[in-house]
């Protein structure tokens, strides 16, 4: 299975502005520059993109894990926050977990959040410290 994405960029690095486009055109010439992705400006920016997909990679595969033990959850909520430290690249990708689960004590759901953020696909790809701060609610 391949998936692929379009960035298209024109003028400089401070003061060009470019969009994005996706393959299920869920994104369809987004708009993106450097003050959306270093200062507050309109549009998104790759790092937000990036908290998208790990945050929504991170819950499908936690239902997965959770799906194996035979339970489903009633709701996962996954927020991610990426840290882009200028001049180093990407450094952190923070999770954050709330999750409400029938019938499952809170070591095994330890258990099985840490089984999915190690095994997500996205966690496997990025190159940074990745937390998880789980909590049933």
């Amino acid at each position: 299975m391949k998936r692929t994405a379009t960035a298209v960029w024109n003028g400089s690095g401070k003061d060009g502005s470019g969009h994005l486009t996706t393959q299920s055109t869920t994104l369809k010439d987004a708009q993106y520059s450097y003050k959306s992705r270093f200062e507050q400006g309109v549009g998104t920016n790759p790092e937000e993109l990036i908290a998208a997909a790990h945050s929504g990679c991170f819950a499908m595969a936690l239902s997965f894990e959770l799906q194996s033990a035979g339970l489903t959850a009633d709701s996962l909520d996954v927020t991610c926050t990426i840290t882009l430290e200028p001049g180093v690249g990407i450094t952190h990708s923070d999770l954050v977990l709330k999750a409400k689960i029938p019938g499952v004590d809170n070591a095994k759901f330890q258990e099985y959040a840490a089984t999915a953020k190690a095994n997500c696909p996205v966690s496997k790809v990025l190159n940074a410290q990745i937390s998880l701060t789980a909590s049933l609610v």
